[in-house]
This record gives structure tokens, C-alpha cells and sequence, in this order.
């Protein structure tokens, strides 16, 4: 139950309730005509019992609605004329839970049994014309609480189906989305770096029959044009299918310092710490991390070397990346799309990124990612 400002546990609120009936029924029972003795000690403890019952309507509706069922008889049974409130709020109850054809049947059954124990323990003329108005009485009450509990089932299966309509809506919006996107990157960017590639596996070809030295520069064109494809591939494929194809990771982290190897850059990959399983974001997070950082030392810092040191901690993992670029403290470069996007990354796992020139010349890339061990 939402209060407005704090949400009151359905378990308390199930209490109140079964506590307030329990007292109802007592306070009834015992104000008007009621039988002494044993009698009303037994009347009492199944009035009190028939309200206490209702605790557990939420869990076991059918339970609490035999229980109901047979205090009412009980304390009828007993000579306490009260009206069976707590049965009424387990129709409620079960009806709400979809129980409808079981509420009903026990529900005519009650109403033929209480009538017969009226007439039965009741003694004088008007037994017969109470038993009547009695039956009358329960039976408008029924209606009322079987219909209220249909209402709130049925509002409460609408608004499911709204939600699930509404999500169904939106998973749908995102995978048009996601496809579009794919599209878009599909004519924009595949033609392009298909001719770069094309070009420059042409030029070296053409260089290496001629006898020629390949330029350094034409190689890293032609690797960077094989990686961009490959990167822009698996991208397509992970936006048309976003599940069936496992992304990147941190396992796949030696292959970017390979990539980097065959480019021209002396790079050298370092693994500290016990070893453990992270979960995927913060692995892809790392991928692209490594990513980016050797990808920007190999086309823009004019580096020969550079270093990638992951360590494992208990409750996180840092990376390192340095390089001995151009890159000085008088001579910061400005953030590209790069870093900004790295930065949205690790910000968004609640981690920590530092990007800037070390001390003498190159650049440093530290992060540190929090992590909950999955094994």
C-alpha cells in the first residue's frame, strides 16, 4: 500500500487487518445476546479465530476460506448472532486470487448450512423468519464482496497486460532501432572502408612484386583497414542480433596487443593478480578500453612502445596503458570522441578513469573498474 511519502509491507498490512476483523467479531459477539459458559468461551476463541485466519489470505485463499467457513458455523453453532465479516473478506481475498467457481460453490454450501444451524440451536417462533432475513443479509454481503474482489482482478490484469504491452512496445521500438542503425552504418561506413582496404592490400601487393620497400605508413593502412572491418562486422551483427553473437571481452584483450605488435608497436601485455570471472559489462568495458588506448598510440602519439597491465583485486580491476609518445605535461591534447566515450563507459560501472601525459613524454590511460566476483 503506497502511503504517498513510504510504502506500508503487505504483511503488516494483513495483520492490521485480520486483527481489526478479529476485534470486530469479538466486539460484536460479546455486546449482544450471546450464551455463557463454555459455550462462549468456545464462540469467543472461533470469532477470534475466524478473523486471525485472514493473515493469511494473500498465501493459502482457499485455506483461509474453509477456515472462515467453519469458524462462522461454529460460533453460529455456539448462539453468537454475528454476521461472518471475516468469510466476506476471504471471498474477497479469493475471488481476487482467481479462485471464482470454488468461492462460489462454498460459498451456496455456507449459505444452506448457516440457515440450518440457526434454525437448529435458535429455539422459538421466530427462528424460522430470522434464519430467512439472516440468509438474505449474508447473501447480499456475498455478492458484494465477490464482486469487489472480480473489480480489483480484473483492474489489477489489465494494468498487467498494459505493462507487458508497454514493454513488448518498447523492446520492439528497440530492436527497429537497432536495425536501423545497422543499416545506416551498413551504407555510410562499409563501402568506404571496403575501398581503403581494397587500396591499400592493392598498393602493397603492387609494391611487393615491383621489389619495392613497403612504407610503414601503407602497412598500418592496410591493418587498420582489416581491423576496421572486422570491427565494423562484428558491430552489424551484434546490432542485427543482440544476443546471438558474444561480444568482445576481456579474454580477447591478448589479441588487441597482438594487433598492435603487427602494426609496429612494441607492446607488451601484463596480468597481475589472482585471476576471477567479472561481469560481462565491465569485460567489454575493458576490451574497448585497450582498444581505443592502443589505437590512438598507434595512429596519433608517434610511439615505438607501449605497455597494457591489467590487475585482478578482490573488489576491482585496473588497467594501464602506457606509451612513449609525443605527448608532454606543456602539451596536453584535447579529449577526442574516444575518450569521452571511455569515460561514459567506466563513469556509467561506477568506476574511475584518469587520461593524461606522464611526467617526461607519452601518455597514461589508468582505469579502475568496481567488480562483484561471479565465482
Amino acid at each position: 500500500m503506497d502511503t504517498g511519502r513510504f510504502r506500508v509491507p503487505a504483511g503488516a498490512m494483513d495483520w492490521a487487518i485480520a486483527v481489526s476483523v478479529a476485534a470486530l467479531l469479538l466486539g460484536t459477539g460479546l455486546y449482544g445476546q450471546h450464551p455463557a459458559g463454555v459455550r462462549e468461551l468456545l464462540g469467543s476463541v472461533l470469532l477470534a479465530a475466524g478473523g486471525l485466519a485472514l493473515v493469511a489470505r494473500r498465501r493459502a485463499p482457499m485455506a483461509v476460506l474453509a477456515v472462515t467457513a467453519l469458524c462462522a458455523v461454529g460460533y453460529e453453532a455456539a448462539g453468537f448472532e454475528v454476521l461472518a465479516v471475516s468469510y466476506l473478506v476471504a471471498v474477497y481475498g479469493a475471488v481476487r486470487a482467481g479462485h471464482r467457481a470454488l468461492t462460489v460453490a462454498a460459498s451456496a454450501s455456507l449459505l444452506v448450512v448457516l440457515p440450518l444451524t440457526v434454525l437448529i440451536v435458535r429455539d422459538g417462533p421466530a427462528r424460522e423468519a430470522f434464519a430467512q432475513a439472516r440468509n438474505v443479509l449474508e447473501l447480499a454481503w456475498l455478492i458484494a464482496a465477490f464482486a469487489a474482489g472480480e473489480a480489483l482482478r480484473q483492474a489489477e490484469r489489465r494494468a498487467d497486460e498494459a505493462e507487458r504491452t508497454q514493454e513488448e512496445t518498447a523492446r520492439r521500438r528497440a530492436d527497429e532501432e537497432r536495425l536501423h542503425i545497422a543499416r545506416e552504418l551498413h551504407d555510410s561506413l562499409t563501402h568506404q572502408i571496403s575501398i581503403i582496404k581494397v587500396q591499400s592490400e592493392v598498393a602493397v601487393h603492387v609494391a611487393r612484386r615491383r621489389g619495392e620497400q613497403v612504407p610503414e605508413t601503407l602497412l598500418a593502412i592496410q591493418a587498420a583497414g582489416r581491423e576496421a572491418t572486422r570491427e565494423l562486422r562484428a558491430t552489424l551483427e551484434a546490432l542485427r542480433d543482440d544476443d546471438a553473437t558474444p561480444p568482445q571481452s576481456l579474454e580477447h584483450v591478448p589479441e588487441l596487443v597482438e594487433r598492435a605488435r603487427s602494426m609496429g608497436l612494441d607492446a607488451i601485455l601484463t596480468i597481475d593478480g589472482q585471476r576471477h570471472d567479472v561481469p560481462a559489462a565491465v569485460g567489454r568495458t575493458v576490451y574497448r578500453i585497450v582498444q581505443e588506448a592502443l589505437t590512438n598510440t598507434a595512429r596519433h602519439a608517434c610511439a615505438t612502445t607501449a605497455t597494457v597491465r591489467i590487475e585482478y583485486r578482490p573488489d576491482a580491476l585496473s588497467i594501464q596503458i602506457d606509451d612513449d609518445g609525443k605527448a608532454n605535461p606543456d602539451d596536453a591534447p584535447a579529449p577526442g570522441l574516444g575518450l569521452l566515450g571511455m569515460s561514459e563507459r567506466i563513469a556509467a560501472l561506477g568506476g574511475r578513469l584518469r587520461a593524461q601525459p606522464l611526467p617526461e613524454h607519452g601518455f597514461t590511460v589508468r582505469a579502475e573498474l568496481p567488480v562483484e566476483r561471479t565465482s
